[in-house]
């Protein structure tokens, strides 16, 4: 899933420079650009934009100005001249400013923040009755059916993501992945693994099984676990 992005710039030279940008950047989808903030609210109203690159200052009406009249913020990086005003923006929980003449290493940098703050969004955000997750991977945000991860593992400063068919190694804690998968099925059962409590096949000793694969059962979680089954016999 790509992140939709926006360019919202009265310069012509500057809105140039931010698409040609965007293009060298995998994982970002630049699907329109607009001269005026008033311009931009009626195409948003229409669009699924993720992200905008605003400019402060605009005839008519100053980019935060626009932040203002929308219901629902998109991310914002801001462009401007003007250091100071990148202090207005924090009030609308911009991901970061851009100081004109924009260059590749602070945008990077900036597009960098964005990415983290759209994963920390999606990852674990469930939608209607399908259960699911987003897992950026490479640049590309994933989406994976809640019933397909069969467990979590850390490894050090990485999680691995194990699903039926593949792996998703991320940058995470395992705390992180813990609070935002769904506690009524899955479980902390060491301190390096999570499973999926309906994916177990059998547990013997301080071993659990998925599929044919021996996951841990930690001494401190084992009681607590058991709980969960509801054994029955």
């Amino acid at each position: 899933m790509p992140i939709n992005c926006i360019v919202i710039d009265d310069d012509e030279a500057c809105r140039v420079l931010l698409e040609q940008l965007i293009s060298q950047v995998d994982g970002l989808n630049h699907i329109g650009s607009f001269e005026t903030g008033r311009q931009a609210i009626n195409a948003f109203k229409n669009s699924d934009t993720h992200l905008i690159f605003l400019d402060v200052e605009m005839p008519e009406m100053s980019g935060l100005d626009m932040l203002a009249n929308l219901d629902i913020k998109p991310l914002v990086i801001l462009t401007t001249s003007h250091k100071e005003y990148a202090l207005d923006g924090y009030e609308y929980e911009i991901v970061d400013y851009l100081v004109k003449p924009v260059t590749l290493p602070r945008f990077l940098k900036a597009v960098s923040k964005a990415e983290r703050r759209f994963e920390n969004l999606f990852l674990g955000n469930k939608h209607g009755n399908g259960n699911y997750i987003f897992i950026r991977k490479e640049g590309v945000i994933n989406k994976v059916p809640i019933g397909e991860v069969l467990w979590v593992e850390a490894m050090g400063d990485y999680v691995t993501i194990h699903t039926k068919d593949k792996k998703h190694i991320i940058h995470a804690s395992l705390r992180t992945i813990e609070s935002k998968l769904p506690a009524d099925e899955f479980m902390r059962v060491h301190r390096s693994y999570i499973v999926h409590i309906g994916n177990i096949k059998t547990v013997e000793g301080t071993s659990i099984y998925i599929e044919n694969t021996a996951i841990p059962l930690g001494a401190l979680y084992k009681n607590e676990f058991l709980k969960r089954l509801e054994l029955l016999g």
